[in-house]
């Protein structure tokens, strides 16, 4: 049965930006490379045109100055007494200007809250720039597919991989910087058909000492006509572990890299009783409290995403429709009664599915990943009925006894620090 679903107030809104853990400043859309798959590129909908445009260094001020304001008179959390400041693209490097400069005035006006740095990017300008983002101990998420065959979808405007050039520029920051690299310096790899995991996996970890982060390609927003473009391209992770000659050992090394270890982690979680959010979860019946229903998060609970064209969004994943409000030249403008009303409205819209969920209790959709959300034929790809949520828990389920140690593993060395 599904619980009541929790409707949020504005002042829920306004204590998730009184804890907000992350602003990421979308610093350009413009990019040097032009990949083939992007999320921002001819695939896809739900963003605004790519105009080769660069965040207005005083909006980004106007953002600090409007938390700092905010944040004045009100304590955060005991947790979230820290603030990352990310910077997001196009290729965000290609505007350092920016952020130097906005490092420098958040530095003069974040005085309460411990600041850290990070950025993704897609290295072609890492030479030129790694001192600067070595200084400032910036968390660096780099984008490389893996060798040169599955980098080939990412390309520069003459249509040449950037393979060479990427992995020359990683190979200098880690060899001029190796304590850094170790500790600051992640990747990211998009998962097409010209890639193995077991493969992305290897060439990374050999080269670099570290497991690259495997995703496929997003499945929302895609235009209609590039649909059967979208997918000649994709592939799936999963298929591509099972298919592994080296499959017990590969997801071993790769642990939570692997997507069954996601699931099965998620699952854990939610279905085995043994774990806890917070001590109301402990001492009371968690199952008689109200909640918001699917695996959407609350606005500004994980960050604030503002883009090149000042909009506000509480995710760089989400269409920019959804915007919760925007920064122009006179100020912020943030309603938080009238987004915790679309918030309601938005999840309400999808009740009638959830009623009808066998897998309500592990649901991880994002509304916002929904295509037709708020139509009258609204479908959502999350939705589970009793018999493809018994497939899901003989999933895992076999999966735990082909690898019981597993459970222990999760429960001590993942969950417990949630």
């Amino acid at each position: 049965m599904v619980q009541k679903a929790y409707k949020i107030l504005g002042n829920d809104v306004n204590n998730q930006l009184i804890n907000l853990r992350q602003i990421t400043f979308e610093v350009t859309d413009a990019c040097n490379l032009k990949c083939k798959y992007c999320g921002l590129g001819e695939l896809y909908d739900g963003y605004d045109a790519r105009e080769d445009k660069y965040l207005p260094i005083e909006k980004a001020k106007k953002i600090i100055d409007y938390l700092v304001e905010l944040w004045q008179d009100s304590s955060p959390d005991k947790f979230y007494h820290s603030i990352a400041l990310s910077f997001y693209g196009g290729e965000p490097l290609l505007n350092i200007e920016f952020i130097k400069e906005i490092i420098s005035y958040a530095e003069q006006r974040i005085l309460n809250r411990e600041l850290h740095y990070s950025i993704t990017t897609n290295a072609m300008l890492l030479n030129k720039y790694m001192d600067f983002l070595v200084d400032k101990k910036f968390r660096i998420l780099i984008s490389l597919d893996g060798d040169e065959q599955a980098h080939s979808y990412r390309v520069d405007h003459s249509g040449r991989n950037s393979f060479e050039r990427v992995f020359s520029n990683v190979k200098l920051l880690k060899d001029a910087y190796p304590e850094y690299f170790e500790e600051f310096v992640n990747f990211n790899s998009v998962f097409t058909n010209r890639s193995e995991v077991e493969r992305i996996h290897k060439f990374i970890n050999n080269n670099f000492g570290k497991i690259s982060t495997i995703v496929e390609l997003n499945n929302s927003g895609i235009k209609e006509d590039k649909i059967a473009e979208y997918e000649l391209i994709r592939n799936s992770v999963f298929e591509s572990i099972d298919k592994s000659e080296c499959y017990e050992n590969l997801s071993e090394q790769m642990f939570l890299s692997d997507p069954h270890i996601d699931v099965l982690s998620k699952y854990i979680q939610r279905m085995s009783g043994n774990f806890f959010m917070d001590y109301n979860n402990l001492l009371f019946d968690s199952e008689k409290f109200a909640k918001v229903s699917t695996g959407t998060c609350l606005p500004f609970q994980k960050k604030m995403f503002v883009t090149v064209n000042g909009k506000i969004i509480q995710c760089e994943r989400i269409d920019h429709k959804y915007a919760l409000g925007e920064v122009t030249d006179e100020g912020v403008k943030l309603d938080f009664e009238e987004i915790a009303n679309r918030f309601n409205e938005r999840i309400e819209s999808i009740q009638h599915l959830c009623k009808l969920c066998a897998g309500e209790k592990v649901c991880s959709q994002c509304i916002y990943y929904i295509d037709n959300l708020g139509q009258k034929n609204i479908k959502c790809n999350g939705f589970m009925n009793k018999e493809r949520f018994e497939e899901y828990k003989q999933s895992n389920t076999n999966y735990l006894r082909r690898f019981p140690h597993l459970y222990k593993k999760l429960m001590e060395d993942v969950l417990i620090d949630f």
